[in-house]
């Protein structure tokens, strides 16, 4: 789940400023990323459609629609080598938070010294655009920044040195303002960085995205929490989920993932807001919709949902067994409660009076007894492109 995806709350009536969303809290984004597993319980299971992926050459390609931190992307790009050591990689990743492309950044020396052929792409374009790195407005396209960093040396601690230099770059390519409409950030400038070694320039040159030059195909796409849980199905196959499988190449496939509830975070939630429902579109909701926005398309494409045993994967937040007790640690009472207002998607401003009155606080130590900790329940589906 990444720090600045979904869509706005509603503005107070009479509030000229953007709403404030919840996504956009860093520290509710880091609180819950550090305290949980989600992301290695993500990885592990994009992992088993990789190994279903057969690359042609000149590279399997894959694209993370919202790298975040990069946590997920940097272990799918180890998958990657450990399955295919010789072949080149090409990754691109989409991404509008000017911290989240620092953070993910600096998890990729590793990357480019053990898998030396690997092409790195990050960009702020949306859905629409970025699997084609190019924008589809005359206007923008024109005003496209497209950085191209060759690395130097053979050792990560080179790398790091030289990706550390692009902060200057990575500001100005990645400023955001706020959309008066929704809230939601968009850039200020649509913006490409791309990132190889220099001593593997000659092997990768069909590999390496070129500006002006459309590109647009994909081995694996990884859609992890890519929308706000209440937009509706029709929103969510129109304006993410089509465009990214359009983007597939014959035998690709797409692994999207997203909150389902049913699970004692949920039941924290309700135990505040009665009957309180944040996950009210479902896999099934959601293939419907993208066969319906596909048309004739769909043909192309294998949309079945997965049955419940497959499709659903539960992660954890990490506590000792000596933290549940009749006692709990205000702390471990924090992070909880943090994780299941983010996962369920509750806005600042509807917080206000549970937290002062700390009914938050009971709530949450009841939960956590109950079940001897808190966990929450992810839901799968793969989408197929069909081989000619």
């Amino acid at each position: 789940m990444n720090a600045v995806t979904g869509a706005a709350a509603a503005a107070p009536a009479g509030q000229d400023s953007p709403p404030f969303r919840f996504y956009d809290n860093r520290q509710k984004y880091l609180a819950f990323v550090n305290t949980c597993n989600e992301k290695s319980a993500v990885a592990r299971r994009a992992a088993v459609e990789l190994a279903q992926v057969e690359p042609v050459p000149p590279a399997i390609r894959l694209f993370d629609a919202g790298m975040g931190d990069a946590t997920v992307l940097s272990r799918l790009m180890r998958t990657t080598h450990h399955l295919h050591p010789t072949v080149p990689m090409l990754v691109v990743a989409k991404e509008i938070s000017l911290e989240d492309v620092r953070l993910g950044l600096e998890k990729m020396p590793d990357r480019f010294f053990e898998h030396p052929a690997t092409v790195l792409v990050v960009t702020n374009l949306n859905y629409a655009e970025a699997p084609r790195l190019m924008p589809r407005d005359t206007q923008q396209a024109a005003a496209l920044s497209w950085r191209e960093v060759r690395l130097t040396g053979n050792t990560s601690h080179e790398y790091a040195e030289q990706i550390e230099e692009l902060g200057p770059a990575l500001t100005y390519g990645w400023q955001t303002r706020p959309s008066t409409k929704t809230g939601n950030p968009v850039f200020v400038r649509p913006s490409v960085l791309v990132i190889y070694r220099e001593d593997h320039k000659f092997l990768l040159d069909g590999v390496i995205p070129k500006p002006g030059r459309i590109f647009e195909s994909y081995d694996f796409i990884l859609a992890s929490q890519p929308w706000r849980a209440r937009m509706s199905a029709e929103f969510k196959a129109q304006r993410v989920l089509a465009p990214l499988v359009r983007s597939l190449v014959p035998g690709g496939r797409l692994l999207a993932i997203q909150s389902c509830g049913n699970d004692p975070g949920l039941e924290l939630i309700r135990h505040l807001w009665p009957g309180e429902n944040p996950f009210q579109v479902d896999r099934h909701q959601l293939l419907a919709a993208l066969k319906n926005e596909l048309g004739r398309e769909a043909r192309d494409y294998s949309l079945a949902p997965l049955p419940d045993d497959k499709a659903v994967f539960r992660y954890d937040m990490h506590t000792l067994p000596s933290e549940i007790g009749d006692r709990i640690g205000t702390s471990t009472l924090f992070a909880a409660w943090n994780a299941a207002i983010y996962v369920n998607q509750i806005e600042d401003e509807r917080l206000d009076a549970v937290v002062q009155s700390g009914a938050y606080l009971d709530a949450t130590q009841a939960v956590l007894q109950k079940h001897g900790g808190l966990w929450f329940n992810d839901e799968s589906f793969v989408v197929k492109r069909r081989k000619v």
